[in-house]
């Protein structure tokens, strides 16, 4: 493994980059203070834009760590302004395994924006830092999580039933994987 950090990754629409604390405001406004956005999160809803500050004070700490993949996802048209966020939520170092987890804020819905996002972070996490297996899982109830997954090449492998818990409660879980060799 070659942990080299939450690096800037250009797309055609996108740059995705680290989070400062001042992106607490659009973080609030875009997707954290949205019930639909984190209906199918294990977050809570945000009520006031000092938790998404608070939050971003922690993820911008933890940017020392050099094993840290949190990337704020920004579409260029809008000057570097967040509109979600892409990272990896579980890391399992040994197996050379990197869990994917995003979210993006309900006006970029359908759009293809978080499809580019993924692809570009898979690329990175493969070739970068050379992980052998990037996944990423969904709740059954949440199909276009699934969709998006797919559409980057991310295989489905199976369904845990009533394995995981999010907002909506306790969920039978859609798991994707994808190993490098396959890519």
């Amino acid at each position: 493994m070659n942990h080299i950090g939450t690096k800037t990754i250009e797309t055609e629409r996108l740059i995705l980059r680290q989070f400062t604390v001042e992106d607490s405001q659009a973080m609030f406004e875009n997707w954290a203070s949205d019930d639909e956005v984190t209906k199918y999160l294990t977050w809570p809803t945000h009520t006031s834009e000092e938790i998404s500050k608070s939050i971003l004070r922690d993820w911008v700490d933890s940017y020392k760590m050099p094993d840290t993949y949190n990337w704020a996802i920004t579409l260029k048209s809008l000057n570097n302004q967040p509109i979600g966020n892409i990272a990896v939520v579980e890391l399992r170092e040994k197996a050379k395994v990197a869990q994917l987890g995003y979210c993006i804020g309900r006006k970029w819905w359908h759009q293809g924006i978080m499809s580019e996002a993924l692809i570009a972070v898979k690329d990175f996490l493969f070739d970068e830092v050379e992980f052998n297996r990037v996944e990423a899982k969904h709740d059954r109830n949440n199909p276009h999580s699934g969709q998006v997954m797919m559409k980057c090449g991310l295989k489905y492998e199976g369904t845990l039933h009533q394995a995981y818990w999010n907002n909506q409660g306790i969920y039978d879980c859609c798991i994707y994987g994808l190993i490098k060799a396959d890519k």
